[in-house]
């Protein structure tokens, strides 16, 4: 795996970047010589299963969502819509 100091990352970032994408292996990223984060290569279809696996409140949010429309809690798209625009209209 490829190692990089953040000052390495700040002057060449998108080389960095580019070498992850191109070669699909991930890079280390450390300061003073301990790992502080990793750069992965990603795939759009990747994308939403990386947030979804590091934000927990969303999973809770969505399943919170579903739970309402199931039990029938649900507002009307004109009604919320009218509700947002507020009473000046």
């Amino acid at each position: 795996m490829a190692t990089f100091s953040i000052r390495e990352l700040t002057r060449n970032a998108g080389r960095v970047v580019d070498d992850v994408s191109r070669t699909r292996r991930p890079a280390l990223v450390t300061r003073r010589g301990t790992p502080v984060a990793a750069l992965v290569p990603l795939d759009p279809e990747e994308l939403e299963d990386l947030v979804l696996a590091r934000a927990p409140q969303i999973l809770e949010d969505l399943a919170a969502g579903e739970a309402d429309i199931a039990a029938g809690a649900t507002v009307a798209l004109g009604d919320a819509l009218a509700e947002l625009d507020g009473p000046e209209g």
